[in-house]
This record gives structure tokens, sequence and C-alpha cells, in this order.
């Protein structure tokens, strides 16, 4: 039990990392919180920083995810400690005790324990996402949408015996903290107000 609840501890503190303000600090002596949108995550990086850093964020937000869940494996080799892990991952980067639970939208996160849970389902997510964004230029609708679609088909998957069962509370509570942190971008969607890619706030 105190096994159990370390490593989820430990997921949430990978989550928690702000590699966006650390990079926005060491790049440009900036606090990527205070400009553009306020996240922390990879597009608001790109459009205060530039967008070598905010790739670099990119990056390393879903490698928090990767790590916490392959940590869950080596040390528990349980599936549904897997699942919860990849979630307070997610957790972390979107509410981070480490600078004052004001994080990114999980969606890197997300889509990299997809990715390491059902590769397909995450593949499905990224094929999804990278179109809408490259055809419409709105990162939030391209991360809601692959966020919807890649969770439903991992869900899809372990109720039809292709994927571990408890994986699917990942697609479910994933999806739900993921979609609730775009809610102010969903609002400026279906206003036409949202900013596209390379677009100043």
């Amino acid at each position: 039990m105190m096994s159990n609840l370390l490593v989820l501890l430990l997921a949430y503190i990978l989550g928690s990392i702000p590699f966006g303000v650390i990079l926005g600090m060491v790049v440009k002596r900036i606090d990527v919180r205070d400009l553009g949108s306020g996240s922390m995550g990879m597009t608001n990086v790109i459009r205060t920083v530039g967008i070598y850093t905010g790739l670099s964020v990119l990056i390393l937000d879903m490698l928090k995810s990767i790590l916490a869940i392959y940590i869950a494996y080596i040390i528990l080799d349980s599936k549904i400690i897997a699942s919860l892990s990849g979630i307070l991952a997610i957790t972390g980067h979107i509410w981070p005790v480490f600078s004052k639970f004001r994080g990114g939208k999980g969606t890197a996160c997300g889509w990299a324990g997809l990715l390491f849970l059902s590769p397909i389902s995450g593949i499905i997510a990224g094929i999804v996402g990278l179109s809408l964004i490259a055809i419409t230029r709105y990162v939030s609708l391209g991360s809601i949408a692959a966020t919807i679609i890649g969770s439903t088909f991992l869900v899809i998957m372990c109720v039809s015996g292709n994927a571990p069962l408890p994986y699917a509370w990942f697609g479910i509570i994933g999806t739900i903290l993921i979609t609730f942190r775009h809610k102010d971008n969903i609002l400026r969607l279906l206003k036409g107000e949202e900013p596209k890619l390379g677009q100043k706030i």
C-alpha cells in the first residue's frame, strides 16, 4: 500500500516539474504564465519565447508522463497503478505544486501517456490533432479533438479486450481533466475569438 502511494506521489511530482516556466526563465528571463494565454505549455512558450524552446517543452512534458508510467511498471508491475500514474502526471502538469498550481493544459502529458499505454490510440490521436492544427491553425481544437478521439479509441480497445481494462481509467479521467482545462479555449472557439497558431495574443 505504501509503495503504491509513493509511486503515485512521484508521478504527481514528475508532472509538476514546470519545464515551460524553467526554460522561459533560462532563455528569456520571463515567466510565460504572465504572458500570452498564461499557460506553461508548448503553444504559449512558442508564442512568448520561441519555436525551439516550445518544442523542447513539448518533449520534456511528454517525458514526464512516460517516466511516471514506466516507473510504476518497473517498481510495482501494476496496470492500474500505471494508469493512475499517468493520470497524476497530467494532474501535476495542470496543477503543479512547484509553481503555485498554475500549469499547462495537460495535452502533451496525455498524448505521451496514450502513446505509451496504447501506441495505436496515441498514433490516431496524433494524426487527428496534427491534421486539425494544420488545417485550422487552432492548437486548442486539435488538442481537444485528439484527446477525445484517442481516448475513446483506447476505451474501446479496453472494453473489447484488446488492451488492459485499467487503461480505460487513463482515457476517461485524462479526457475530463484536459477538456476541463481547455474550457476557456472552448468558449473562445465558439465565439470565434480563439487565436491561431503563430498569432500574437
